[in-house]
């Protein structure tokens, strides 16, 4: 854990828990507004994947979400980030019309696991999660794909989706839980609104709309807006995905996605011990951690408060941003974009073609990163703009 001070910028201590160049396929999704007025102009809007999508009646024209990611970001997608081909799922939730698109529907097929899609009509649909949907140990695979129209939200009550290789209440868990392959989880095409995880406290909560613990996570066009976390705790966070442990500790992949509006004690877009994270083409935009008193908690506070966007602790782990906007975040303590500490000094930051930029911090981040507290091994910055 981290000791901070106001006055302090670079911290003494820690500790935590412990080639192809392809471009990947994005979504039919409608563009939206250039991120940035600052931002390079928006590329064309790319080729679909192959996605198994509502089949709209006869004569209707079907209307995608706003397209989400950065679309000024040009970095090249490997293999291991591109969309699962869905054109033939194990499930369809929905028969063409809304009302078949439920909560019951959803929190069944992701029980049951394999490749999900939706028919839910020609036009976007939000589905009102009355329960979180939760991976079954069992499964080798669970993908969700909401070919560009789905919406999941928690309503302000609910997270939206829980994995844990370690909850022996999903059927089963084995020695390794923590490196365990499977279930891997991918979302795409899809939007995650209001989830949220506070007062959850199974492996320290956070996660407000996707808790992952083991497997393999990847996240894959899709938008987080308005999720929430507990408000104050000293190491908790992931108003959006919280993530602990990653099999073989591969990288999280997040890509093309765009995270909004969330808000938590920390790191309100994404947050984790010991995972590495790959963020490619994607948008973090008033996200704040509104915790106090850092890591550990000063005498008398809560603790929290520490990246506004991004909050990763751990030893030896990475953060790679490349293509990636960082916007309009803050934190009330440090690292109003991203708080990275690496307790053992083994871990790196690598920032490519990216863009930070009004990311206040109040009371520390490192001098010369504005936006940023990192205390690891090394970091770098190229083609990047790094501004107050």
């Amino acid at each position: 854990m981290i000791v901070t001070s106001a006055l302090v910028a670079v911290l003494l201590g820690g500790c935590g828990h412990h080639a192809d160049k392809t471009a990947a396929a994005a979504p039919r999704f409608e563009p939206p507004p250039s991120p940035s007025a600052a931002a390079p102009p928006a590329s064309p809007t790319p080729t679909p994947s192959r996605s198994a999508t509502t089949k709209p009646s006869a004569g209707a024209q079907p209307k995608l979400l706003p397209r989400p990611g950065n679309p000024a970001g040009h970095a090249t997608i490997p293999a291991a980030a591109r969309p699962v081909d869905t054109s033939h799922p194990t499930h369809t939730i929905g028969h063409g019309t809304p009302a078949g698109c439920t909560s019951a529907a959803v929190v069944k097929a992701v029980a049951q696991g394999g490749i999900i899609t939706f028919d839910c009509g020609p036009a976007p649909v939000t589905i009102a999660m009355t329960a979180t949907a939760k991976v079954r140990n069992t499964a080798s695979s669970v993908v969700l794909d909401g070919g560009g129209r789905v919406t999941l939200s928690g309503g302000g009550k609910h997270r939206i989706l829980y994995l844990n290789t370690c909850d022996k209440a999903q059927t089963f868990t084995t020695s390794h839980c923590n490196d365990q392959a499977t279930p891997r989880l991918t979302v795409q095409n899809m939007a995650f609104a209001d989830g949220n995880s506070t007062g959850l406290t199974t492996d320290g909560g956070g996660g407000g709309a996707i808790f992952d613990r083991g497997g393999r996570l990847r996240v894959i066009n899709s938008r987080f807006t308005g999720n929430r976390c507990d408000s104050t705790g000293p190491d908790l966070g992931g108003a959006a995905i919280r993530a602990l442990d990653q099999s073989q500790d591969l990288p999280v992949y997040v890509v093309n996605s765009t995270f909004t509006g969330g808000v938590c004690s920390n790191g309100s877009g994404l947050s984790s011990i010991q995972v590495s994270w790959t963020v490619l083409n994607s948008v973090f935009k008033d996200n704040a951690a509104i915790g106090h008193g850092a890591n550990p908690a000063k005498a008398g506070t809560p603790g929290g408060g520490s990246g506004g966007a991004i909050y990763l602790d751990g030893d030896d782990f990475t953060l790679t941003l490349d293509g990636t906007l960082i916007e309009d975040n803050r934190a009330k303590e440090g690292g109003g974009a991203i708080f990275f500490v690496s307790n053992d000094r083994t871990g790196s930051l690598r920032i490519r073609n990216s863009r930070l930029s009004h990311n206040p911090s109040a009371t520390f981040e490192t001098d010369g990163l504005p936006g940023i507290f990192f205390l690891g091994r090394s970091h770098s910055e190229s083609g990047s703009t790094l501004k107050h």
